[in-house]
């Protein structure tokens, strides 16, 4: 047996007496109410944190962000006592004391396995926003306990994942490596977030004022030292700057067009300046900022792409209307051809959003930032997507069968059936969400609203499935927002 396989053996052995639960275990912690066994000798020999709670006068604190101590419950020699833990999740904890035990971990959630804040299904979690966060909070949990293995661990981790990870995630890496001192995770995202391109009022929404100033000078210093290796070209870099400056003032004159509801302003933009409303994303700034008739007049220019993606997550207005759980919104654009079916660089779907959302508000009551979110316009957000996949669906089903018809294949049996049980999952899907986002708006609006807006709801999907282009079939359900 060779050093690296009696280390291995090692390690398992010691990890086993954690998978093992009670046995031999003298100490135990209480997490988000769920009790976990350990054993104070390992924990005391591998965290001096855990050294000074077990032997110390004075139990160390930090543990719960309010300040509060760990509390044995029981007498100092018992053998039941339970620590409270408060600062740290039971996931993250178990991971924390998997290393200890072990010395090696995986930060990196298993694949395929359903998370918070991830809608794809089936999503492998090597860089999506619920891995960040997972190593944001192990990250955490080593610094608080004092385990700086694991932090360099989980640093090099964030480091990788971060080259991937959406701009959104970046900026959250970046804060987190500021408050901990971590050097070269802070160059690696500033550098990022300096090369995304986003204008500093954007950064701003996101970033302390000074983190933006800093990524404003990297941007600066990145710049003149491009001039100094190309002396020739400054005036051709001065007329890009002029141009990008003119393209900003379009951009700010087209905004405050569409606040006004002057969409016509906005046409005499594209004929007359050579607007273009894609790159000035402005069906998304329409969709999140003005009313459902802005939007379909805006749609009616025929100058925009309804499924332009944009942004670094690469989000279509159609997965900004879904996480608005705006049906007016969903409406009019599924009615101007909107693909329920385009997926964000994280392969997220907009009925991938609205069923991570269903399930949130289904399973934990409120939606985090929708807190007055109606049960009925999430149902009917859901229906009207979900029975534009079916139309979709349908529609690419007759084009294989009429190329089958004239290029016969020796799978078509196969295809029909995946086909059909395709749609029957997104039938099933959709009457099952239906029934329990039904008894959950009824709880809260009341048995007889409930019912209407079912008939409603009802007639709408019926409408639907039979004709999803008709410019009239969502003028009931008109609102502005």
């Amino acid at each position: 047996m060779t050093l690296e396989d009696s280390l291995r053996s090692l390690s398992l052995d010691y990890l086993n007496l954690l998978i093992n639960g009670q046995a031999f275990s003298d100490v135990t912690f209480s997490v988000e109410g769920r009790l976990v066994h350990a054993h104070r000798c390992i924990l005391a020999a591998r965290s001096l944190f855990f050294r000074k709670c077990f032997c110390g006068p004075d139990p160390p604190s930090g543990l719960d962000p309010s300040g509060s101590r760990i509390n044995t419950v029981g007498s100092p020699g018992s053998r039941s006592n339970v620590i409270p833990v408060n600062s740290v999740g039971y996931e993250v904890f178990l991971l924390l004391l998997q290393f200890l035990y072990s010395g090696q971990v995986s930060i990196v959630p298993q694949k395929h396995e359903p998370r918070p804040n991830c809608g794809e299904r089936g999503c492998w979690h090597t860089h999506c926003t619920s891995a960040v966060d997972l190593a944001l909070d192990t990250l955490a949990a080593a610094r608080c306990f004092g385990v700086e293995q694991l932090a360099m661990l989980t640093q090099k981790q964030l480091a990788n994942m971060v080259e991937k990870a959406s701009i959104e995630d970046v900026m959250k890496v970046l804060i987190a490596s500021r408050k901990q001192d971590m050097h070269q995770l802070w160059t690696t995202c500033s550098h990022l977030v300096a090369k995304s391109g986003l204008p500093p009022e954007v950064l701003a929404k996101h970033l302390p004022i000074d983190v933006v100033a800093k990524i404003e000078e990297l941007r600066l210093k990145s710049s003149i030292a491009r001039r100094s290796l190309m002396p020739h070209h400054h005036h051709h870099l001065h007329d890009l700057t002029s141009a990008a400056d003119l393209e900003d003032q379009k951009i700010r004159r087209m905004k405050r067009a569409l606040d006004s509801s002057d969409v016509e302003l906005v046409k005499l933009m594209v004929m007359g300046e050579g607007l273009n409303l894609d790159e000035a994303l402005a069906l998304h700034y329409a969709v999140e900022n003005c009313s459902r008739e802005v939007v379909k007049a805006l749609l009616e220019l025929g100058a925009a792409n309804v499924n332009y993606q944009a942004g670094p997550a690469g989000k279509t207005p159609l997965h900004i209307a879904a996480e608005m759980v705006s049906p007016d919104m969903v409406a009019v654009l599924l009615d101007h051809h909107a693909d329920p079916n385009v997926r964000t660089v994280d392969g997220v779907t907009p009925l991938d959003i609205l069923r991570t959302l269903t399930s949130d508000f289904l399973f934990k009551g409120a939606v985090p930032g929708l807190a007055h979110m109606e049960p009925n316009k999430l149902r009917l957000c859901l229906e009207l997507v979900q029975s534009a996949a079916m139309v979709l669906s349908r529609e690419e089903g007759n084009v294989n069968a009429t190329s089958t018809l004239i290029y016969p294949s020796m799978s078509d049996e196969h295809n029909t059936s995946s086909s059909g049980s395709n749609l029957a999952n997104l039938n099933l899907d959709s009457r099952l969400v239906y029934l329990n986002l039904g008894a959950a708006g009824s709880g809260q609006m009341g048995s007889r609203m409930d019912e209407e807006d079912d008939s409603n709801h009802n007639n709408q999907r019926d409408h639907h499935a039979m004709s999803r282009h008709d410019p009239t079939m969502y003028h009931h359900h008109s609102h502005d927002f």
